[in-house]
């Protein structure tokens, strides 16, 4: 079957955070405009339809008609772990006991459990800066701090210094890393050789390493992926993994923690306690990793021309922009300030001129974000086209 993935799609009048919550944008802060002719492309979500088995799967449920308390657990039926255990061994070679899946509603919640499982008040939390800005929000709203290893940008390409890195890797108030791969917003796929070093200064401080893998089936098709857990023993990683960006299930917070160690299972399970869930959770999970290959391999072919498209769109028309065409994810980070103006001048032109709301630098790294900016490439080319054609217009002649 071949998937348009250039149909409109209308999301208007579904309760749609990025398209029905443009009126809201101005008291969000989120733009200063937020009007019909706003273009928003800064959520990470896709504007195209699920695979058809999905549908399927969860009409499934619909015909059923009963929605009462929902379970997992491999005692009460095996179709669900079957269904991720089986993609992520033919797709990466991971090879998971059913045990080992934990259901979590939301990355971001898996996340911000396991601080609280295997950290304290006041400890520290490593990050690499620029990241993903609810990593940052876990760490504080659950009392701890933030220690930040900055990421190397090279001529816009990110890197890890390591020196940095394992200093405060040994601090002793250090408990937890959280690691992003592919990384968000810079879109780096880090090689085996950056994630096992890694583990390892973690393991050898006694860090616990959480892996926030939940782009890891949106790489290019030029790129290698490799999740952590198929390069290390395991024993000292919680793996978090959705379907959630794969297959656009976000609303369905179909997400999986993926603990191998027993001992750190069990601490997991003690802090997430009984988990009830969507039965269309259950059924778009199966009907995506067991019927959804073909649209993803699809996807991923409309992605890279998207991607293809907007590097060289900038590279013509927005001379200054530095940006790196990203190894992984369907975002776009970009470097604006060799226009030499300010973080303000920089929004007013995108957000307010040319009536597209991006996420600003600033929200993934507080202290050197300014002037640069993320985009979500994640819908119609037509629309990444004119939003971009919009820009270009703002900068010109600058």
């Amino acid at each position: 079957m071949v998937y348009d993935f250039d149909q409109p799609v209308e999301r208007r009048g579904t309760y749609s955070a990025k398209w029905d919550g443009v009126p809201m944008f101005p008291a969000m802060g989120l733009s200063e405009r937020g009007d019909g002719d706003t273009l928003p492309l800064f959520t990470a979500d896709m504007d195209f339809r699920c695979p058809d088995s999905v549908r399927e799967e969860i009409l499934k449920v619909a015909q059923h008609n009963l929605y009462g308390y929902t379970l997992l657990h491999p005692a009460l039926g095996s179709a669900y772990y079957d269904a991720v255990r089986g993609w992520f061994e033919r797709r990466h070679g991971w090879k998971i006991r059913p045990e080992e899946i934990l259901y979590v509603d939301g990355t971001v919640t898996a996340i911000r459990h396991a601080l609280l499982a295997f950290s304290q008040p006041g400890d520290g939390v490593l990050i690499n800066r620029p990241i993903y800005t609810p990593f940052t929000t876990a760490i504080l709203s659950t009392g701890r701090r933030v220690v930040n290893s900055q990421l190397r940008n090279e001529n816009g390409r990110y890197t890890i210094d390591f020196a940095d890195f394992e200093e405060k890797a040994a601090r002793p108030d250090t408990r937890c890393m959280i690691l992003c791969n592919p990384h968000n917003p810079t879109g780096r796929i880090w090689s085996d050789e950056d994630l096992v070093r890694m583990y390892e200064i973690c393991t050898r401080n006694g860090v616990l390493v959480i892996s926030d893998e939940i782009h890891g089936d949106l790489i290019r098709r030029d790129s290698v992926y490799h999740p952590l857990a198929t390069l290390v023993d395991g024993a000292n990683l919680v793996a978090c993994t959705a379907a959630n960006k794969t297959f656009n299930l976000a609303g369905l917070k179909a997400t999986n923690v993926i603990i191998s160690d027993p001992d750190l299972r069990r601490r997991y399970e003690k802090q997430i306690g009984q988990v009830f869930l969507s039965p269309f959770t259950i059924a778009a999970t199966i009907g995506a990793y067991n019927g959804g290959e073909e649209w993803l391999e699809q996807l991923k072919t409309y992605l890279d021309g998207t991607i293809d498209w907007t590097v060289e769109f900038i590279r013509q028309n927005l001379p200054k922009v530095r940006c790196v065409r990203p190894e992984g994810t369907y975002i776009l980070w970009m470097d604006f300030r060799g226009y030499g103006l300010s973080a303000g001048e920089i929004r007013r032109k995108i957000y307010q001129d040319a009536n597209v709301v991006l996420e600003s630098g600033r929200m993934f790294d507080p202290d050197g974000g300014d002037g640069f900016e993320r985009i979500c490439l994640s819908t119609r080319r037509a629309l990444v086209q004119e939003a971009f054609q919009r820009i270009a217009r703002q900068f010109e002649g600058l």
